[in-house]
């Protein structure tokens, strides 16, 4: 099974959501919660030792955690690597990108958030970066990644922190799937 986890203030049904959904037989996103601890308890509820997780932004972040705690697979797509951090000005009240819905962010997530800070060590990484992304810089996950004998960096040089051309890449996620 593939389990897409979206990023901070998207939901299920994003555009990159449809794309994956639409080429992937195996394929579940879920709606994950604003709190930290609350979508921890719905992820593991869903994984099995055959999952293989697609995250995006805050979604990579909490792939990166469950492949190193089950040795799973993980595709990072823009992932964030410190969301306890980058996440910091968005304090109060927000509203989702995909429905408008407002949600309350709040300072307690974040401490939750930095309690999930692993080294990506076990598991196996394909990474998608794009370096125009205008919300997280790339090269600090091109950094962390790069040399690692259980990781492949892809930089796509332009593009954008929503990934938007997905569908270039559904063909090298497949087989990356399929090892």
């Amino acid at each position: 099974m593939i389990l897409y986890l979206h990023g901070f203030g998207s939901c299920a049904n994003s555009n990159k959501t449809k794309i994956l959904k639409s080429h992937f037989l195996d394929f579940y996103a879920p709606g994950l919660p604003e709190n930290p601890k609350e979508t921890i308890s719905k992820i593991e509820s869903l994984i099995n030792p055959k999952t293989m997780l697609i995250g995006s932004s805050l979604g990579g972040y909490y792939a990166i955690y469950f492949a190193v705690k089950y040795n799973l697979k993980a595709v990072l797509i823009n992932p964030s690597l410190k969301p306890y951090k980058t996440l910091k000005h968005y304090i109060g009240i927000q509203y989702r990108y995909c429905d408008n819905k407002p949600f309350k962010w709040k300072k307690e997530y974040l401490k939750e958030l930095k309690k999930l800070k692993t080294k990506p060590l076990r598991g196996k990484y394909l990474v998608l970066l794009q370096s125009k992304d205008e919300i997280l810089d790339y090269k600090k996950t091109l950094k962390k990644f790069k040399n690692r004998p259980n990781a492949k960096v892809i930089v796509e040089y332009g593009g954008n922190h929503r990934f938007e051309n997905i569908d270039d890449y559904l063909s090298m996620i497949e087989k990356f799937y399929n090892l």
